[in-house]
């Protein structure tokens, strides 16, 4: 039997709003829940500290679960390329619910290769590496995809195009600061901010894209994949060049 491709959406979908109803019961009886890294890399206005202690604290369980399991992080780290690179091959041929279920799996591995180093004290120079070359695979997986689909349209390839480069010079800077010992200013289009506003975008239009269509015809059914895009796009490539002055001033 074929699967729908949106019941991959709903099925994630349903996941958060268990999760969400489970933090509701921690916010009745104990609180808001706090991270320490969230603390250290902070919130900023696209995606704020409440949403990012709350993702810390649905994955705490599981990253206790998978060092218990004797999962190593370097095996997260793959595993998040892999997934990612699913999740691109998924969005070449326009599975927008396949690809959200695959991209969400990516990003939390993500998340979890780093949280199981800590808490088993096997973090390395070598993991850092492998995890920073296999964040930037695993984001042009997901870009490529869907330039692949947006093929026969020059605007839309240049939007993914403008996109790219946005997600490249933000981390660039980022490595570029910490090569030559500058503090890199946080600034906005961070690697989970970028992975959020992607991941929705295919996401609604996976659940919405057809009923958008429908009620405004003018509208394509992708039109939250370009919003998405678009998004990233504009701010990112602001902030990759705020941060480049502000990181050429420190230097001076």
């Amino acid at each position: 039997m074929v699967v729908k491709d949106v019941y991959y959406t709903y099925a994630l979908a349903g996941f958060f709003v268990l999760a969400g109803l489970m933090y509701g019961v921690r916010l009745a009886v104990t609180g808001a829940a706090r991270s320490e890294r969230v603390g250290r890399i902070g919130g900023t206005a696209l995606v704020g500290r409440e949403i990012m202690d709350w993702t810390y604290w649905l994955l705490e369980p599981i990253v206790r679960g998978l060092a218990a399991l004797g999962i190593t992080p370097n095996g997260l780290t793959w595993s998040a390329l892999v997934l990612g690179v699913g999740a691109g091959v998924a969005l070449a041929w326009a599975q927008w619910g396949l690809a959200t279920l695959l991209a969400t799996a990516s990003t939390f591995c993500d998340i979890l290769d780093g949280q199981v180093a800590r808490i088993t004290k096997t973090g390395s120079n070598y993991g850092e590496l492998l995890d920073a070359v296999c964040d930037r695979y695993t984001e042009f997986a997901f870009l490529a995809g869907i330039a692949i689909w947006f093929h026969d349209s020059v605007w839309r390839l240049c939007l993914v195009l403008a996109t790219m480069c946005a997600c490249y010079m933000v981390s660039y800077a980022s490595a570029k600061a910490e090569a030559m010992q500058v503090e890199a200013p946080r600034g906005l289009m961070r690697r989970h901010e970028r992975a959020v506003y992607l991941i929705c975008g295919i996401g609604l239009t996976s659940l919405f894209g057809d009923l958008l269509h429908d009620k405004f015809p003018s509208l394509p059914d992708h039109s939250f994949v370009i919003a998405g895009l678009g998004m990233v796009a504009v701010i990112g490539n602001v902030a990759a060049v705020t941060r480049l002055v502000r990181i050429g001033r420190a230097l001076r």
